[in-house]
């Protein structure tokens, strides 16, 4: 059995079906179902068991597992309760950690770009801990994930027991189908798709940056389906062990973004540029861009889609469809 924490949300949820896909029936999912229609993420799957997070623990005693997908998190990066995200993002981490290392199990784990802050230190997946000691993330949520972070490069420095694999991904920009539920945290696109497909403006950010045209900040856009791509080639490569980027290693713009969509559906571009918040001014992200050459170097070949044909992907077989869910 292998079991998917976060398996309802975006990305587990992916990651659930390329397991169905591929033939692996016995998936379990540990999740918070909620009220916000997650459940459809999972409307098409198979699975072993649906595991309420406050009982994973006790649910993982005595239970052999061919690897545990740690996908789980409070991913908000405007989350506040400082407690909750570190119990939740740190804490339960370290217990599965622990768990898989004392179980032999491989542990595949979600870090996040957020954990490099304002990409002053760039954008380079160095996981010494020299370099990793010198990122700031810039909100609670990529703290969280880059104390993790700290926490396993620590043991492996010292030379600790570790599970017979472990992998932590850094995932940039992901955009795909099951984001819905994800209210103000989903994709540009998929936030602004009604607006685009019926004719009205689309708003996006002017610069306050000298020399940065409006709607030009750049961000490493990825599609789900690359980051299902490169976890499926883990789970197949058990001697690969590491903290990789997971991004396409090309930053585009929002703009570049939402003109793709605009061209998927031959209309034609309504957008408008306004001011952005003043409160979020000062630490907004101009520029990321994943250096994805640790994991080429450590195999992966798989290769990344580009933004276009991701965008029409994702637009002409499942926002501009009745039914949007994989």
């Amino acid at each position: 059995m292998l079991l998917v924490t976060g398996g309802a949300g975006f990305i587990g949820s992916n990651i659930v079906a390329a397991l169905n896909d591929a033939g692996r029936a016995d998936v379990a999912v540990c999740d918070f179902l909620g009220h916000e229609g997650k459940w459809r993420n999972l409307a098409k799957r198979q699975l072993a068991d649906i595991v309420p997070p406050a009982e994973l623990l006790a649910w993982l005693d005595g239970r052999r597992l061919d690897a545990i997908i740690h996908m789980g998190a409070i991913s908000e990066t405007t989350a506040t309760d400082g407690d909750l995200v570190i119990e939740t993002n740190f804490r339960l981490s370290m217990r599965l950690l622990d768990w898989c290392t004392a179980n032999a199990v491989p542990f595949i784990y979600a870090s996040s770009a957020a954990t490099y802050g304002d990409g002053e230190q760039g954008f380079v997946d160095d996981t010494s801990l020299a370099a990793l000691k010198k990122l700031r993330p810039m909100n609670l949520y990529g703290w969280s994930k880059h104390l993790f972070d700290l926490a396993v490069m620590e043991r492996v420095a010292k030379g600790g027991q570790m599970p017979p694999q472990w992998a932590g991904l850094k995932f940039f920009n992901v955009f795909g189908p099951n984001e819905y539920h994800k209210g103000t945290m989903m994709s540009v696109l998929a936030r602004r798709f009604d607006d685009i497909r019926a004719g009205r403006v689309v708003q996006l950010f002017k610069s306050h940056r000298d020399g940065i045209a409006d709607g030009d900040q750049r961000r490493d856009f990825i599609c789900v389906d690359d980051i299902v791509r490169v976890v499926m080639w883990l789970l197949a490569s058990r001697s690969v062990n590491g903290i990789f980027n997971v991004g396409t290693g090309h930053a585009r713009s929002f703009r570049d973004l939402i003109l793709a969509a605009y061209a998927a559906l031959d209309a034609k571009p309504n957008i408008e540029y306004i001011d952005m918040p003043e409160q979020i001014r000062g630490s907004y992200q101009y520029f990321t861009q994943a250096d994805v050459g640790n994991l080429q170097r450590a195999g992966y070949n798989g290769g990344f889609t580009p933004l276009e044909d991701a965008v029409r992907s994702y637009v002409t077989d499942f926002l501009d469809r009745p039914d949007r869910y994989r």
